[in-house]
């Protein structure tokens, strides 16, 4: 059994405490109280703030990328090297959209040049006019539906498209190119640039 221990005796130069009143304990007890939401409050606040913050980012970025249809501006230099689509100068009317998955990747790029600038461009990828077939819309439907193009239909007259697959071996990506010259002056180009990571 263990003893007891002893008490300190009050200081006799001490008057004792008088009891304390119930408005006092309340208020100390309030006191208490707000010190430790506060401590434990905010904290997790801040966290819950952060959380949702981040998360609409993420939903943000989401939607960017899950996009679909064509982004009216020139696909970066990187983007265009990677694809093998060289764009020429002058060009107007430039929009492109990417797509990424585990088996393909692919750029769609669309613009309107000079009848220079589209010799440039099949010089540039290793082809010239002779190669391109007349009416051979070498672009998928899969690939128009995404991208919105439509070669037939109203407005399109037949003999104005002319199309070519450029295979080439890997790691070097398919072009699936379709120029249209409906317009004698400024032909319109589409392509859709394949590779497999």
């Amino acid at each position: 059994m263990t003893a007891p221990l002893p008490h300190q005796a009050a200081s006799p130069e001490e008057p004792p405490r008088p009891p304390e009143d119930r408005r006092h304990v309340i208020r100390r007890r309030a006191l208490t109280l707000l010190i430790i939401v506060l401590l434990i409050g905010v904290p997790a606040g801040y966290l819950v703030i952060s959380a949702n913050q981040s998360r609409d980012s993420g939903k943000d970025k989401e939607a960017k990328y899950s996009a679909t249809g064509l982004t009216a501006a020139w696909p970066s230099k990187v983007q265009r090297r990677l694809y093998q689509v060289p764009i020429p100068h002058p060009s107007n009317q430039v929009a492109y959209y990417e797509t990424n998955n585990w088996k393909t990747s692919r750029l769609y790029v669309q613009f309107q040049t000079t009848q220079a600038g589209l010799d440039q461009f099949l010089a540039d990828i290793g082809v010239s006019r002779a190669d391109l077939k007349k009416g051979d819309i070498a672009i998928s439907a899969r690939d128009q539906q995404i991208t919105g193009w439509k070669f037939t239909g109203p407005g399109s007259r037949p003999g104005d498209d002319f199309g070519i697959v450029h295979t080439q071996e890997n790691p070097d990506p398919t072009l699936d190119i379709v120029v249209n010259t409906g317009n004698a002056i400024y032909p319109f180009v589409y392509v859709v640039s394949r590779t497999v990571p």
